[in-house]
């Protein structure tokens, strides 16, 4: 007999309700003497429970098989703690009706309450869905509430039988949009409570405290003095009594308080036995600053894999490795967890980065811009938290009104899209991506409201109108300048950016005339001439701003005479506390260290070197409220869709391409017809669907031929579409005028968009698939899909972390 092949790919880190972090996986044959400890510490309550009556403790021969299951009958996943198990459920397939299985649920007496339940059962409702079961069957004793509320509280179809004292339940485990936002609106809760010991910590330890000055160690220690910690700080070092003034433990076991969160700044090969210590002593969160993992190679890369597989099951977050460390400014809970030499002001921006030394250079640079953060997060390899963790958090961050990404991959792309598209209409996300400056990658990041930039500067520069000013309501600028040259950069970098100058209106130029020189120009740009006074640059921004017709404004100041700056910035910011409602930006040539200047109280108008910096983001912040301010459409209902033929045509199967007989079958499951045909009057098409390393699945849509191959012709999104979404799709092609002279259904090929991208949300399984070509046939006759390719991936289960 083979032993069955065990399932890594169902080993996930998950959060309970109450922000405890845990470890899920499939049992294994030497978890047996756990599964015997797990039962034996069961009380007699728990065992009633779970056994629907009065029952003995059974035999610890037959606990010890439950550790051995077929993972496809039979199986069982455990939520651990440490290294016991929290939590256990378990289905066996029904032999009679293989769609359905009997699920048990048994939670440790020490952890009821804390959500086990609610977790195991979307892990083992995914895991059963890959595995061609459709509903769940459970036997729940009357008075058992917490497992009834768990159940009623899933947000997918229940069923139960008569009432009595044994309730029967049957749980339809297709993921119905209820459930979903049910499971994202918990996942949500508990990330922000697993977080709060990391950003809010009421004690701070640092393992590896240095003596010396500008030693990583001793910098921590040092900044969390210096930036107004409130809690206590624990430098640990064996070998010394002191640092930086404050007195050390030889160990953390040694602490007088078990710390909420703690540094680890050690050689990389003492790092995992400072993370077990950590967890012997009740630490809630771990902060690795040290270097040596992913980096160095595969074992570096599994090292720091079991770091985080230690720490969830442990019931800690981990941050890093290879990180610099954490920052929080809010007043109520000051954190400069960090070896950084410069530390940010307070503000409204926050930000996450992959890259540790990066972190540096970003915390330099936003001081010397001038740019106050909430908070900074160095996710180094983010093995544990990551940036989808610290989205969730700002989220609903009070102080936090715009969040910056420094961004290389995601834990979950899925689940970085549906955040993304959750935040972004209340709070600007800006992101600098170092992959290709094409079409396709901006697209997708446009499509789910993130601004995204290509270099560090520009991330700063739209982050310092977006932090201070609000996005225009629309594309048009007026420019205000004392130099014609400059001015004309501007026009030309405002176009560049999407941006309009237009004439302005005969009302404006009126009163501009009645206030300026008689040589200025009135049009637009507004050249004051070079002898423009602080008054002029007053009435003119007035005047601009007062303009129906104008939604934003730049203005230029090339100082003739260095005292004049002054006098103009205050005009410029009496101006624009005037007009809080259109952004104003400003541009201040050979002026070095005017920022200064641009700011008063709570009023900043965002000042830059140059002036193509300042169209520019006006042009990103322009884009980004036309994307906020436009109907999101909806996710429409699709009949004729059979989710379940097609999870179980896909249950089981190897990783890759699929048969084309199961393909076309899977696509008949949702009303996509395969078939041959003669071409239709216009050219054929093409849609396809690829996993992306940010954004995962996503759709292309084009012309086959030279349209797509010479033109670049295609369109993306990023599922699951929207009737808009698809709507603009297969409308925004540059070959779409010839589309609409040959008659082509739009509405078919809307809804054939529709049928795919409802596909790939469902069965998760499907890596790739490519329908091609699709044929655009005579009006009537809709859209003849004549070849198509599946192929699937080894983890059918998706996921829910990170």
């Amino acid at each position: 007999m083979t032993t069955p092949e065990y399932p890594e790919d169902l080993e996930r880190p998950g959060l309970v309700r109450t922000g405890r972090s845990t470890f899920v996986r499939p049992v294994r044959p030497e978890d047996a003497d756990r599964l015997v400890a797990f039962v034996g510490s069961l009380s007699r309550a728990t065992l009633a429970y779970r056994s629907l009556g009065p029952v003995v403790r059974a035999r610890d021969d037959v606990i010890r098989r439950g550790a051995h299951v077929d993972y496809l009958n039979e199986l069982a996943l455990v939520a651990l703690a440490g290294d016991e198990i929290a939590g256990l459920v378990r289905y066996v397939r029904d032999p009679e009706d293989p769609e359905h299985a009997e699920v048990t649920f048994t939670i440790r007496d020490d952890h009821q309450s804390e959500g086990f339940g609610r977790l195991l059962l979307e892990h083992i409702a995914a895991a059963a869905r890959a595995r061609g079961i459709r509903v769940l069957e459970a036997d729940v004793l009357a008075d058992n509430t917490r497992m009834i509320n768990v159940f009623f509280g899933s947000g997918y179809r229940i069923e139960t039988g008569p009432p009595g004292q044994i309730i029967h339940f049957e749980i339809a485990i297709d993921p119905q949009t209820l459930a979903v936002a049910r499971a994202e609106r918990r996942e949500q809760t508990a990330v922000r409570r697993s977080l709060r010991p990391l950003l809010e910590p009421r004690s701070v330890a640092v393992i590896g405290a240095n003596r010396s000055p500008l030693t990583i160690g001793h910098e921590i220690v040092a900044n969390l003095l210096r930036g107004g910690f409130g809690g206590d700080v624990y430098p640990v070092n064996p070998r010394a009594e002191r640092v930086a003034g404050t007195r050390a433990y030889a160990s953390i076991a040694e602490l007088p308080e078990p710390p909420e969160l703690a540094l680890v700044a050690v050689r990389a090969e003492a790092v995992p036995e400072a993370v077990r210590e950590c967890a012997q002593a009740g630490v809630k969160a771990v902060v690795v600053v040290s270097t040596g993992f992913g980096e160095t190679g595969p074992e570096g890369r599994a090292t720091e894999l079991e770091l985080a597989r230690s720490a969830r099951s442990s019931g800690m977050r981990l941050v890093g490795p290879n990180c610099m460390g954490v920052v929080n400014t809010t007043p109520a809970a000051r954190l400069a967890a960090t070896f950084s030499p410069a530390l940010p002001a307070p503000g409204r921006v926050a930000m996450s980065s992959q890259s540790g030394p990066l972190g540096l250079a970003v915390l330099d640079f936003a001081r010397r811009l001038g740019l106050g953060f909430s908070g900074f997060v160095s996710v180094g390899h983010a093995v544990d938290v990551s940036t989808n963790d610290l989205l969730q958090w700002w989220e609903e961050d009070p102080g936090t009104s715009v969040i910056l990404l420094h961004v290389e991959t995601f834990g979950n792309p899925r689940r970085f899209a549906r955040i993304a598209r959750r935040i972004a209409p209340r709070k600007p996300i800006v992101a600098v991506h170092p992959g290709p400056a094409d079409s396709a990658v901006s697209s997708l990041f446009a499509q789910s409201g993130v601004i995204r930039t290509r270099s560090l500067q520009e991330l700063f520069d739209v982050a310092l109108l977006l932090a201070h000013q609000p996005p225009p309501p629309g594309d048009r600028v007026a420019v205000i300048t004392n130099a014609g040259g400059p001015a004309a950069l501007t026009a030309g970098a405002c176009a560049a950016s999407g941006m309009r100058v237009p004439a302005l209106g005969e009302r404006t130029r009126q009163t501009l005339r009645a206030a300026l020189a008689p040589h200025a120009d009135v049009s637009n740009p507004v050249d004051l001439t070079p002898r423009a006074t602080a008054a002029h640059y007053r009435e003119a921004l007035d005047a601009v701003l007062a303009d129906d017709d104008v939604d934003a404004a730049i203005v230029l100041f090339m100082p003739p005479l260095a005292d004049k700056a002054d006098e103009v910035a205050s005009a410029i910011l009496d101006a624009a506390a005037a007009r809080p409602d259109k952004p104003v930006v400003a541009s201040f040539l050979a002026g070095a260290g005017v920022a200064e200047l641009l700011h008063r109280g709570d009023l900043v108008v965002p000042t830059y070197t140059f002036p193509e910096a300042a169209a520019g983001s006006l042009g990103h912040a322009a884009a980004y409220q036309a994307w906020r301010s436009t109907p999101a459409g909806v996710v429409p209902d699709l009949p004729g869709v059979d989710v379940e033929r097609a999870r179980a045509l896909l249950a089981g199967r190897p990783p890759g391409p699929v048969p084309e007989r199961i393909a076309t079958e899977v696509l008949a499951s949702y009303g996509i017809a395969v078939r041959d045909t003669e071409p239709g009057p216009g050219p054929d098409a093409f849609l396809s669907v690829s996993s992306d390393p940010v954004f995962g699945p996503v759709v292309a849509f084009g012309l086959t031929g030279d349209y797509a191959d010479l033109m670049a012709d295609v369109v993306y999104r990023v599922t699951p579409l929207t009737d808009r979404d698809a709507r603009e799709m297969v409308r925004s092609l540059r070959a779409t005028p010839l589309l609409e002279g040959r008659g082509v259904e739009f509405a078919a090929l809307e809804e054939t968009v529709l049928r795919i991208s409802a596909m790939v949300e469902d069965l998760p399984e499907i890596e790739a698939l490519d329908l091609r070509p699709v044929r655009l046939l005579s009006p009537g006759d809709g859209v003849a899909v004549a070849h198509a390719t599946i192929r699937v991936s080894a983890n059918a289960t998706g996921g829910t972390h990170s």
